[in-house]
């Protein structure tokens, strides 16, 4: 007969391997999402379906699936809550230094925002933050909701602070605060993904992201293009988040992937978008959610899935009290991939010039 002891014991190691379960869905489902959204980037949604088909595979080069900066950044939140679970501040310093470390590997695809408040990171510019209602804040805060999916106040804190080292404008800080607070309620299917969403859009304080997202409300029943049309898929904030809640609702009953096919298609800023309902696809429904032959096509290097499981696994054990360092992996690695990338990244962009536009 188990003693009192025994019992406490397994039910903590559940806990904790249920929060690992989360974190790592939650990571690979922004990767999966992201890789599978790159190339997509910047097209209309006829293009992208006559070059790209189905989310079958990747399609970047061959069938490798390369990550950019919105998996890396929510990296480097994760490895910041890490190491600081209980303190926001030096969350945000850690986060805020490692930006512009990571600016300095050359990462593409960053947007004009971010790349500012890497700058003036790297030159101890405070505050860090620019006036932008850009999307780069909330494309990396879905970590936060899975991180603090127990603790409202220390979730809404730290999505704050981390937002606010690039994006100071309150709709970006308010957008990457409803990002966080779906994928907390969508943890482990604790909630249906409309309640989880109605209980985040509470908590918004912006009208215009308000609006946008009762419009996302109504619009469910829409087919992508259409959806993409009315809401808008830009990297605008506002137009992000709202066609990331369409996407996550229209036909939930759908695959996974599926339903990241359905943030992809319409094209847009698809990598930011195909993170956001990754995450919270994975936050709800673990990293089994995502074929194992998709995820093990991920590029395997620095913030690929061997890296992004054992920071999931580090970081499930820091917020659970128990204090340990993020796993390693080499900058030079990741710089010399970048390098590397650039010229299929530019290739991607002339080719998204070239008739017929879609």
């Amino acid at each position: 007969m188990n003693s009192p002891h025994t019992a406490s014991i397994s039910s903590d190691s559940s806990e904790a391997a249920n929060q690992r379960r989360i974190l790592e869905g939650c990571l690979l489902g922004t990767a999966v999402g992201d890789a599978l959204g790159l190339p997509s980037e910047g097209l209309g949604p006829n293009a992208v379906t006559r070059r790209f088909g189905g989310p079958d595979r990747f399609h970047l080069i061959g069938r490798t699936g390369f990550v950019s900066d919105d998996t890396e950044q929510s990296a480097l939140v994760a490895e910041a809550i890490t190491l600081h679970p209980n303190n926001s501040v030096a969350c945000a310093d850690h986060f805020r230094r490692e930006l512009g470390r990571w600016f300095l590997r050359l990462p593409f695809g960053i947007g004009r925002a971010t790349i500012t408040a890497s700058v003036r990171s790297l030159l101890g510019v405070r505050p860090s933050g620019v006036m932008s209602a850009g999307n780069g804040a909330a494309m990396r805060a879905a970590i936060i909701g899975a991180a603090f999916r127990d603790d409202p106040a220390r979730r809404r804190e730290f999505g704050a602070v981390l937002a606010e080292v690039s994006h100071i404008h309150p709709l970006a800080v308010d957008g990457a605060r409803y990002v966080a607070e779906v994928a907390a309620g969508l943890c482990s299917g604790r909630q249906r993904p409309e309640a989880a969403v109605s209980d985040a859009l509470a908590q918004c304080s912006e009208p215009i992201l308000q609006q946008a997202l009762t419009d996302a409300l109504q619009a469910v029943e829409l087919q992508p293009t259409e959806a993409a049309r009315t809401l808008g898929n830009s990297g605008y904030v506002v137009h992000t988040c709202a066609f990331a809640t369409y996407a996550l609702l229209h036909a939930p009953d759908e695959e996974p992937v599926s339903r990241l096919w359905n943030a992809i298609r319409a094209g847009g800023d698809a990598d930011s978008i195909g993170a956001i309902v990754g995450g919270w696809i994975g936050a709800a429904e673990g990293p089994e959610a995502f074929p194992s032959e998709l995820v093990g096509c991920l590029h395997d290097g620095p913030y690929g899935p061997t890296h992004l499981r054992g920071l999931a696994a580090t970081m499930a054990e820091a917020v659970s009290g128990r204090q340990t360092a993020p796993p390693e992996y080499s900058r030079g690695a990741a710089m010399a991939r970048n390098l590397a990338l650039y010229p299929v990244v530019l290739a991607h962009g002339f080719r998204r010039l070239a008739p017929p536009y879609g």
